[in-house]
């Protein structure tokens, strides 16, 4: 369990170093409610965009973005609803973005899913 901590971890500091070199602002990391958790909340130009990083050592078990599975989407929408209202952002507008990060021997890739789903 750790050890899968430490890869999430490492892979959600590649993907806020990705988006900062991309022009992102980064707004927020780790928003935890009772609804869920959004790994990283950023601003590009007039969007607020809410990101869901997954990393993966092996496609053993496909590719990553295939875990943001409809229940997993379903609690970032309510974790995104109640940010925009306890943070006043309701008029803005919003992205959901995927990045998935693949690590092996050190190497890694990033593939950034924009507008992954709807909400």
């Amino acid at each position: 369990m750790y050890i899968k901590k430490e890869t999430g971890n490492l892979g959600e500091n590649i993907a806020e170093h990705y988006l900062k070199q991309k022009g992102y602002i980064i707004l927020d990391k780790n928003f935890g409610c009772r609804q869920g958790e959004i790994d990283i909340i950023a601003k590009d130009r007039k969007e607020i965009v809410f990101i869901e990083v997954k990393t993966r050592t092996s496609s053993k078990y496909g590719a990553p973005s295939e875990a943001v599975n409809k229940i997993k989407q379903k609690h970032m929408l309510k974790s995104i609803k109640y940010y925009l209202y306890i943070k006043n952002l309701a008029e803005e507008f919003i992205r959901i973005d995927v990045i998935e990060i693949y690590i092996k021997d050190n190497i890694y890739k990033v593939n950034h899913i924009k507008q992954a789903f709807e909400g």
